[in-house]
């Protein structure tokens, strides 16, 4: 059988391909936004921005998590630009001061009163779809999409037991990454690197161990070894805190790893949970998110070390956007041409594989 191929140079540099990966995947599909813990607060709100469509993710008066468009309906003018705040019952306008409810509803529109025919209930703010899985919050901008559940229910299976919904946030670090999303998404989804680029991580966790379980399609990953009996992925080697609660017992000696298209990567061990979501800026620049979550008795008990898988973790997250960084610059090279994937970089194949579909259209 002939080799799977890495993708043309041009997936990787190209602004057309980039805009059109906005237009096909990122507003079609659902994305995830943040973990819905962070919005505590009627009016606590986070942006989330795809290229050009910015959209407020906010939590209204009465407790509903809700996707409004960044875009005032007089004239156009972005609502809020800081990443994310509080608001105080209302979203105005900086510009002529149109101002909505936190249920999008348009409550006061200056000078408008004497406008033959306007009506401020034909103007609300746009919403999007926004829905909630496992404690995390995501959007779709597209019309009709699929019920998020539906969506994602091949992984329902293999993460419930973490029971997420009731893990807390420890830390959070945003990375800047000069080197195109999709290259991120793939060096997460191999290890054949690690001996290379993290020898720490290689020592806790046999770079060739484990099977995957999910090999197609927009979910992939699988499970790779411990080492140590009662280890983990921490600076020292040691677990952090006490596994998570309710967790079978074979699953103390593993670490399932899985992404989600188009832009969550979801780390699963025995005594925490890491996640990354992918903001792409252009087509060589991506925003990087990632947060710790543990369980409260971790994060209550004195003698735990949280900071033991934070620290591990950032220095193996630097050491990736290095080499995806070095992975940008030969790839834009016009010397470079698309090279054979191994057997054992099957799900980078079948991610390519999902991606071509995604982003398949008539006017590609």
């Amino acid at each position: 059988m002939t080799p799977a191929h890495t993708l043309p140079g041009e997936y990787f540099t190209s602004p057309s391909i980039f805009a059109q990966e906005l237009r096909r995947i990122f507003w079609r599909d659902w994305v995830c936004v943040d973990r819905a813990d962070r919005l505590t607060q009627a009016g606590d709100y986070l942006l989330a921005d795809l290229g050009e469509q910015s959209v407020i993710v906010l939590r209204d008066g009465s407790g509903q998590y809700r996707a409004l468009h960044n875009v005032c309906r007089h004239r156009g003018t972005r609502l809020c630009s800081e990443p994310h705040g509080r608001l105080r019952e209302r979203i105005q306008c900086p510009y002529h001061a149109w101002t909505y409810g936190l249920d999008g509803r348009l409550v006061g529109a200056p000078h408008m009163d004497t406008v033959q025919g306007f009506a401020r209930q034909d103007y609300p703010l746009r919403s999007a779809a926004l829905q909630s899985w496992e404690g995390f919050l995501f959007l779709n901008l597209g019309e009709g999409s699929e019920p998020l559940d539906d969506a994602l229910a091949p992984l329902q299976s293999s993460i419930s037991r973490f029971r997420l919904p009731g893990l807390r946030s420890a830390r959070r670090i945003e990375y800047d990454v000069q080197a195109n999303w999709k290259l991120v998404v793939l060096n997460y989804s191999e290890c054949l690197h690690c001996p290379v680029i993290h020898p720490q991580l290689a020592k806790l966790s046999p770079y060739q161990s484990g099977a995957n379980d999910l090999t197609e399609g927009p979910i992939l990953g699988g499970y790779m070894d411990i080492a140590r009996e009662g280890g983990s992925l921490t600076a020292s080697g040691r677990a952090c805190g006490a596994p998570i609660p309710g967790l079978p017992e074979a699953d103390h000696g593993r670490v399932y790893y899985y992404s989600i298209f188009p832009n969550m990567l979801l780390s699963l061990h025995p005594d925490y949970v890491m996640f990354h979501t992918l903001w792409p800026v252009n087509a060589a620049h991506t925003r990087v998110v990632c947060e710790w979550l543990f369980p409260p008795q971790t994060l209550d008990d004195p003698a735990a070390n949280p900071e033991d898988a934070i620290e591990f973790w950032d220095t193996t997250n630097r050491q990736d956007w290095r080499i995806c960084e070095q992975n940008q610059a030969g790839i834009a090279s016009p010397a470079y041409t698309p090279g054979p994937y191994s057997e054992n970089e099957s799900l980078l194949a079948a991610w390519d594989s999902e991606y071509l579909r995604k982003l398949g259209g008539a006017d590609r």
